[in-house]
């Protein structure tokens, strides 16, 4: 295949927001490949190996955690530019809503391995290939190795439980840091298996701040600002603008570049990564504009609930929709996946997610529904602009609905 037919580098902002980058079209085996060289090389040396969704919070939770070990700063040339992942946050689609993360959506979806080893090595991951995660640092890692996981939730038990025993095997304490929903029986074998797990309030807690709270370091005034306001974007309170900033930054930079510049700078961002984002939110707002005028509204047991396609940042899509009078709200990607939000009026995202292959928050959710077996569904999925995947997620969403009406019948006859 040529390589300009995948490139969606250069594609018009139409086309770009119907097809998904080319990371996409990335064979697995390649991705595992070179995931393999870039987690041994991050391991080579390591004293802690921490496994973190790469989004804001995420990445929040590594800085603390390099802090807390004193490692090495590595600073950006603030005159260079800001390394470009293009449209990273495909590569783990919507990773900082605390939901299912698809590693084919970027258009670059393996950052660049860090200049020189950290101490403190950042393996980042996404709740469908955490086990991988854990398996490499089991297999890479030095014997002893302290490993954490942060801001990344298994939906089953079983999907890692034999890598994170081999994980258990190979350091000297697995520490898990999370603000999911946990399932209780999960949770307890993580815990029984002999990590020390803490699973925060996701109402009121990011990861971020779990890990703040949680490891015995006294940190500084930035790192709690740091919390606080990735905070403010995870938990999509809005009440700091400075935390559009740091998601939209974790967004499009590398992950390794996110942490170092956080670490040097805080929330208040140095001008050049400003004048970077200035730039990429230009073609942000051409996206969301495409997904905004594809939306739809759907009368679901009395809920609105609008559904749209689109290769966008999906918080604010569905802020839109929110704003038009949807309760809830549905962003079919190119790449198969969805994002669900939810407002005060329905806060059952994760119940929805669930049905479908997926799981996150009351109010944020996300999902993959394993509809799509050839390349031939796929064919359809971007020329339909989502049809089957919309039906299935409002299928779901009125199995959600009629499971909720149902009990609360049922407490009302009580």
């Amino acid at each position: 295949m040529y390589d300009e037919l995948i490139d969606s580098g250069d594609l018009s902002i139409a086309r770009k927001s119907v097809l998904p980058g080319t990371g996409f079209f990335l064979p697995d085996t390649l991705e595992d490949d070179l995931e393999d060289e870039q987690t041994a090389a991050a391991l080579e040396g390591a004293d802690v190996a921490v496994i973190a969704d790469p989004d804001a919070d995420g990445l929040a939770c590594v800085a603390l955690i390099r802090e807390a070990y004193n490692d090495v700063q590595q600073i950006p040339e603030p005159d260079g530019e800001p390394t470009d992942a293009s449209d990273a946050a495909d590569a783990v689609d919507d990773a900082d809503e605390e939901t299912v993360s698809l590693a084919g959506e970027a258009d670059e979806p393996l950052g660049e391995p860090e200049p020189t080893p950290h101490t403190v090595a950042l393996i980042p991951a996404s709740p469908h290939n955490v086990e991988d995660a854990l398996a490499r640092v089991a297999e890479y890692g030095d014997e002893g190795i302290d490993i954490f996981v942060c801001d990344l939730a298994p939906d089953r038990y079983e999907y890692v439980e034999e890598e994170l025993e081999a994980a258990l095997e190979t350091g000297a304490s697995v520490e898990w840091y999370d603000h999911h929903q946990w399932g209780d029986d999960v949770a307890a074998s993580v815990r029984d298996a002999g990590a020390t797990l803490v699973v925060g309030d996701s109402d009121k807690e990011c990861s971020a701040d779990v890990v703040y709270r949680s490891l015995e370091y006294e940190f500084g005034p930035m790192y709690e600002e740091l919390a606080t306001v990735t905070r403010d974007h995870d938990l999509w309170l809005r009440e700091d603008p400075r935390s559009d900033d740091l998601a939209d930054y974790a967004y499009w930079t590398d992950p390794v570049e996110y942490v170092e510049v956080v670490r040097e700078y805080g929330v208040d961002l140095p001008d050049w990564v400003r004048e970077f984002l200035e730039e990429r939110r230009v073609e942000k707002e051409a996206l969301i504009e495409q997904a905004v005028g594809r939306s739809e509204f759907r009368d679901i047991g009395g809920y609105s609930v609008g559904i749209t396609y689109g290769r966008c940042s999906q918080n604010e899509v569905a802020e839109a929709m929110r704003e038009q009078g949807a309760d809830a709200s549905v962003v079919v990607k190119p790449a198969g996946s969805a994002s669900i939000r939810g407002t005060d009026e329905f806060q059952l995202c994760h119940k929805v997610a669930g049905k479908v292959n997926g799981g996150g928050h009351p109010k944020a959710a996300g999902c993959k529904p394993d509809i799509y077996d050839d390349m031939l569904d796929y064919a359809n999925h971007w020329t339909t602009r989502g049809a089957v995947t919309k039906q299935v997620i409002l299928d779901a969403f009125r199995d959600v609905v009629a499971e909720a009406d149902a009990a609360d019948d049922e407490q009302a006859d009580e």
